[in-house]
């Protein structure tokens, strides 16, 4: 019985840990682009729009038609709509999924990755730092 409630314990520890990193990470990404309009944030991961909201970095709204960046964990067929919003997954499947998506974050062999692509970019007008230019793709792989 203790070693099933360790066993709990440590995947929830983990679990929360990871999520902090991809947290700071999206803080990160987020703050090294500009869109030309102010970055309000929905996801349809609770944790992640609560985590940024805490941040007091970002502005984050409880709808998706009050969003200027939509934050992906899931491809949901309603996002049609939604075209003219900004997209961000975090599955590297969702950019080939999502066209209109313009950057992923995702983890590999234990490791965050961090993928933005070029052409997506430039024709939705989004500026990026020097910063971000090592994780900047041309295509999906």
């Amino acid at each position: 019985m203790k070693s099933i409630l360790l066993a709990i314990f440590i995947t929830l520890t983990l679990s929360a840990s990871c999520n902090k990193h991809q947290i700071k990470i999206l803080e990160k990404i987020f703050n090294e682009i500009s869109i030309g309009k102010e970055l309000k944030i929905w996801s349809d991961n609770s944790d992640i729009l609560m985590g940024l909201q805490q941040s007091n970095r970002f502005k984050t709204v409880e709808n998706i038609q009050d969003a200027t960046l939509i934050i992906l964990e899931k491809n949901d067929k309603f996002l049609k709509k939604y075209n003219s919003k900004y997209i961000f997954v975090l599955n590297y499947c969702l950019l080939s999924e999502i066209p209109h998506s313009f950057g992923a974050l995702f983890w590999k062999k234990g490791r965050p990755n961090i993928v933005i692509i070029k052409p997506r970019i430039e024709m939705q007008s989004i500026k990026v730092s020097k910063e971000l230019s090592p994780y900047m793709e041309e295509k999906v792989w």
